[in-house]
């Protein structure tokens, strides 16, 4: 009789086009683990994305039991768990998909020798991206650093493969091995209660990702390429908490969006436009896999003599939207309340705090991480790089977006300005009653001069 198989869980929280899932049931009897690990990421889930994971564990473990999969949950080093698992269970093989980040990939390096010391076969699998980190290279065989040419490469190569159909239902193992649960967890917040704008923006309970992703593809795709950076309109596909804890693969998006860009020609602009952000995906894994200290320095090494500011004070206004500059302030406070913010307002909040405020990329990127629902490790770093100006294919540091204009463009209606920031009458600094704590003229030569002072170095 064929002994049970396990399949760790981590970024992939999905039956569907999950290849270990697959493999995994198809070689026998089967059982899942996940692992709360405050180091799987290299550090600590912030508050909003271990909000999510409590409701991605509950779809999760109902998906799995109608596959007859029991789901173990532990919590610590997610290495010593899954041995633990594998010993206590007379498990003979473990099946995972593949991570690509620095601390990630050495861990999953370290599972395979250990299990391998005791006997344990062990095989992991690739499906988080488009491509594989480290295969799409430049003809001189290094990484791409400019978007735009990784961009055209990749769409030069054959379509990516089709997502996995879900496995079918097996019997479930008798298994009598100890589980922790969700409530033992406690990634709900409580004595305060802070996600009631959470649960209001994403309905966990009811809400998928296959209807979000149906309801975008059939009513809004057709106005994205236009539409996507106007934060008073919903436009944007709204999926990236999905594909962030790994609810939908990449796959899924991309060949559901092809087979209604084959049906519907007439959509094709905003399904191209769709679709290039699922390769930027793609482009920011690359970048931390090719530079795994992206997460500490900057990939511009001259970055590394700027002179960033230590305001504790003007850090704090900023994270709690009380800067002075509607723009600002209205994105911050959608950023407090729902997990969540448009790109394109992410693109003004970025650029305000490291050149209006010269502080540095870091302080940002770490309230992101803890207030996002859709924080993923690669894209956090690599766009705060982006908007600072010291990353690849970065917006020039010199570049530095006007928080008043900006709001008038993106927000003609003045409709996200009623929403977020409704004491507001414009996006005319201090016209909520907050004084502006630096003018934008000001900000903007003190900016300047702080990149100049790189080249007098």
């Amino acid at each position: 009789m064929k002994k049970d198989s396990i399949v760790v869980f981590r970024r992939d929280l999905r039956i569907a086009d999950n290849a270990a899932l697959s493999a995994a049931m198809a070689a026998g009897p089967t059982l899942a683990v996940y692992v709360l690990d405050d180091a799987a990421d290299g550090r600590p889930l912030g508050g909003a994305g271990r909000w999510w994971l409590h409701y991605a564990i509950v779809r999760l473990q109902r998906q799995l039991a109608d596959l007859g999969v029991p789901l173990i949950l532990r919590k610590g080093d997610l290495n010593t768990a899954v041995i633990d698992v594998a010993i206590a269970t007379g498990a003979c093989r473990v099946h995972w998909n593949r991570r690509y980040t620095p601390w990630g990939a050495r861990a999953d390096k370290a599972l395979g020798i250990e299990l391998q010391r005791i006997g344990i076969l062990s095989d992991s699998f690739e499906g988080a991206y488009l491509r594989e980190p480290g295969t799409l290279l430049a003809k001189s065989g290094a990484c791409y650093r400019v978007f735009a040419h990784f961009y055209k490469a990749s769409l030069a190569m054959a379509e990516p493969s089709a997502p996995l159909a879900a496995p079918g239902r097996q019997t479930m193992p008798d298994i009598s091995v100890e589980s922790e649960t969700l409530e033992d967890w406690r990634l709900l917040p409580r004595n305060p209660d802070w996600a009631s704008g959470l649960r209001r923006a994403w309905a966990p309970e009811a809400s998928s990702g296959e209807s979000r992703l149906f309801e975008f593809l059939n009513k809004d795709v057709a106005s994205y390429a236009q539409d996507r950076d106007r934060p008073d309109i919903d436009a944007t596909s709204a999926l990236s908490p999905y594909l962030a804890h790994g609810e939908l693969s990449p796959r899924q998006l991309w060949h559901a969006a092809r087979r209604i860009q084959r049906a519907s020609p007439g959509e094709g602009p905003g399904i191209d436009s769709f679709l290039r952000q699922l390769v930027w995906r793609d482009f920011s894994a690359n970048l931390l896999y090719h530079f795994p200290d992206l997460a500490n320095r900057p990939f511009q090494e001259k970055f590394e003599r700027f002179p960033w500011a230590d305001d504790p004070a003007s850090l704090e206004a900023w994270r709690r939207g009380r800067t002075g500059y509607p723009w600002i302030d209205a994105g911050m406070r959608q950023l407090w309340v729902t997990g969540w913010m448009h790109n394109r307002v992410r693109m003004g909040v970025g650029s305000f705090l490291t050149k209006h405020l010269l502080l540095p990329w870091q302080c940002g990127e770490a309230w992101f991480w803890d207030t996002l629902v859709d924080a993923d490790p690669a894209q956090n770093i690599a766009n705060w790089q982006w908007v600072a100006g010291c990353g690849a294919d970065a917006v020039p540091y010199f570049r530095i977006f006007n928080p008043i204009t900006q709001g008038e463009k993106f927000d003609p209606t003045g409709r996200y300005l009623r929403r977020w920031q409704p004491a507001a009458s414009s996006y005319v600094p201090g016209s909520a009653g907050v004084p502006p704590i630096i003018g934008h003229r000001q900000g903007r030569e003190r900016a300047l001069a702080a990149f100049r002072s790189l080249s007098d170095r």
